[in-house]
């Protein structure tokens, strides 16, 4: 789905304990400028609901799951994200929303730009007619 994957992080398994890495450019395929991370989101709670013009993301599910959507205005995939090494690639352009969050989850987000509100797509008709206009 237009370049939308699940992009499998390194992981050191420890008897202490796991760790794993992102690094810019190696792991994900941008700059990181921009981190920030979603938590006690109450129940049947949706996140998201945007698409952006330029920015990029990383999503990973530090703790617990939750499913993203994503739209790219004529397919949509669900990615359930449930495991610390296993991060989200969503590229621009792409509509997302987040849900079924389950308790405590903990989201990390990293984007490839600083908080620009310029660059979001709030109204989903707005994008659709943005995604139709493209493919003329």
């Amino acid at each position: 789905m237009n370049q939308a994957r699940i992009i499998e992080l390194p992981k050191f398994e420890d008897p202490r304990g796991n760790l794993s890495i992102i690094e810019e450019f190696k792991n994900i395929p941008f700059k990181i400028e921009r981190c920030y991370w979603i938590y006690d989101v109450p129940g049947g709670e949706v996140r998201g609901g945007h698409a952006f013009k330029v920015q990029q993301e990383l999503i990973v599910a530090l703790s617990g799951s939750f499913d993203v959507l994503i739209n790219d205005g004529i397919n949509e995939h669900i990615f359930s994200l449930n495991r610390s090494y296993h991060g989200l690639y969503v590229p621009a352009g792409l509509w997302r929303q987040m849900k079924n969050f389950s308790t405590n989850s903990l989201a990390l987000v990293l984007s490839s730009t600083k908080f620009d509100k310029n660059d979001y797509i709030y109204n989903y008709n707005d994008f659709s007619n943005l995604k139709s206009n493209e493919r003329k």
